[in-house]
C-alpha cells in the first residue's frame, strides 16, 4: 500500500507545485496580517480538499456517462498536463493571480481554486484513481495538501529562506518533472489503445 501511495503522491506533488505557487500566495494575500493570512490558509486547504474529494468520487461516474476509456483519458490528461508544464516552464513567473477578491472568500477563490487545485491537479487526480485506486489517491492528496498547508501557514519564514527567485526556480524544476510524467501518461495511453485495437482485430 505504501508503494501505491508514494506512486500516487509524486505526480500530485509536481502538479500542485507548492513551493512554486508560494510567491503567488504571498502576492494574493498582499498586506494581510499574519493571523489573517493563516485564516486564509485554513480556508484554502479545506476548499482544496473538498473539491478534490468530490472530483475523486465523481470521476468514474463522469467516465461512464461520457463513455470514456482510461486509455483515452490518459492521452488527453497527459496532453493537458504537458501544456501546463510547458506553459509554466516558458511563461510562468509565479504570479498566477488573476484578480483581487473579497478577503472573506479569498481562501476559496483564487487560493483554494485554482491556485492549489487547478486543472492540472484535477486531471492528475482522475488518472490517479484509475491507476492506484481510491485509498492511495485520497492519502496522497491529503499528504500533499498538508505540505501546502505547512508552507502557506509559515509562508513568511519560508519565503525568506527560499527567496522569491528560489521559489520560482524550484517551480521550474517541478514543471520539468510534470512534463516527463505527462509524456509517460501519453505513451501508456497510446500503448493501451493500440493493444485494445489489436485484441479487437
Amino acid at each position: 500500500m505504501m508503494e501505491l501511495i508514494l506512486a500516487a503522491f509524486m505526480p500530485l506533488f509536481f502538479a500542485i507545485d507548492a513551493p512554486g505557487i508560494l510567491p503567488a500566495f504571498i502576492s494574493v494575500t498582499g498586506d494581510a496580517s499574519l493571523m489573517k493570512r493563516r485564516k486564509i490558509t485554513i480556508q484554502a486547504t479545506i476548499t482544496a480538499l473538498a473539491v478534490s474529494l468530490v472530483f475523486i468520487f465523481l470521476g468514474k461516474i463522469i467516465f461512464k456517462q461520457l463513455h470514456i476509456e482510461v486509455a483515452d483519458f490518459k492521452v488527453a490528461g497527459g496532453l493537458l498536463l504537458l501544456v501546463f508544464a510547458v506553459y509554466d516552464l516558458l511563461f510562468s513567473t509565479g504570479q498566477r493571480r488573476t484578480k483581487d477578491t473579497d478577503d472573506d472568500t479569498i481562501g476559496v477563490v483564487p487560493v483554494g481554486i485554482p491556485l492549489i487545485i487547478g486543472p492540472a491537479v484535477l486531471t492528475t487526480l482522475l488518472i490517479s484513481v484509475e491507476q492506484f485506486g481510491y485509498t492511495a489517491t485520497i492519502a496522497s492528496i491529503v499528504a500533499n495538501l498538508l505540505i501546502v498547508f505547512l508552507l502557506f501557514y509559515n509562508s513568511e519564514r519560508v519565503i525568506k529562506i527560499l527567496t522569491r527567485a528560489g521559489s520560482i526556480a524550484v517551480g521550474k524544476v517541478f514543471s520539468l518533472f510534470l512534463a516527463a510524467i505527462a509524456i509517460r501518461l501519453i505513451r501508456s495511453g497510446i500503448t493501451e489503445i493500440f493493444s485494445s485495437l489489436s485484441t479487437a482485430n
